[in-house]
């Protein structure tokens, strides 16, 4: 039986086109019918971008307290960058913006290229991001084309692993282990500036969170029907 009040920590593979906020959004409202409650803690311990499926750590309760931990869990991602092009958001959210050649581009200057990226270093995160700017969200000053400086944050990754190469459409996956912080969005930028062809995300996975893997973690459809069977079985107890 689960106790949300008392605390619970939830492991969600979060769908396409969600936003971390909409999974917290949509857990706390069907825990507060469930509860008959107006309100409950509910909160998630990392953000994931609305075109990243993965992991995604929802506590509830008391145990929101744990939050602030938890965002220091090492996490793993599944990415897939186009090469030969840059768009404004790194991702597949804006249009391409540039295009640049991909000829010099061989499975040899990939494999010499992404050891660069391993270990501490400086990043610039993206504009599209929700880094704070004078108590603002970036990607709401971007949207409304506003030009700011981002600060570089220091980061670490511990693992960066080339799984395939696709020379014909220049796409290329690779598996990251990072700390807490890294955009692999800003980590496909760098890359294809290395690689001097640009590049963004055409798909992103968080694979891990800590120890969780997402082949542990549930669906939100899947979290609401074993909540709707611990509903029936306390109404059946009354």
């Amino acid at each position: 039986m689960w106790d949300f009040e008392e605390g619970e920590i939830l492991a969600f593979d979060k769908p396409l086109h969600w936003t971390s906020f909409d999974l917290v959004a949509k857990v706390r409202y069907n825990l507060c019918r469930k509860l008959e409650k107006k309100k409950l803690k509910v909160g998630h311990s990392g953000t994931l971008d609305p075109l990243a499926t993965g992991v995604v750590i929802i506590c509830t309760g008391k145990k929101t307290k744990m939050i602030e931990t938890l965002q220091y869990d090492v996490k793993e991602y599944i990415a897939t960058l186009q090469l030969g092009a840059t768009t404004p958001s790194y991702d597949m959210e804006k249009e391409v913006d540039a295009t640049y050649p991909t000829e010099h581009i061989t499975r040899a200057l990939i494999d010499e290229t992404i050891p660069h990226f391993v270990g501490e270093q400086w990043q610039v995160p993206p504009m599209f991001s929700a880094v704070q700017i004078n108590g603002k969200r970036a990607y709401d000053l971007a949207r409304k084309g506003e030009q700011v400086e981002l600060k570089p944050k220091l980061l670490k990754i511990d693992e960066i692993e080339l799984i395939s190469f696709d020379e014909e459409k220049m796409q290329l996956t690779i598996r990251v282990v990072c700390s807490k912080g890294t955009y692999i969005r800003a980590l496909a930028r760098d890359i294809g500036e290395k690689l001097h062809s640009g590049a963004y995300l055409t798909a992103l996975r968080r694979t891990r969170v800590g120890n969780t893997r997402v082949e542990e973690c549930m669906t939100i459809e899947q979290f609401l029907a074993l909540l709707n069977e611990e509903t029936n079985r306390s109404n059946e107890v009354r």
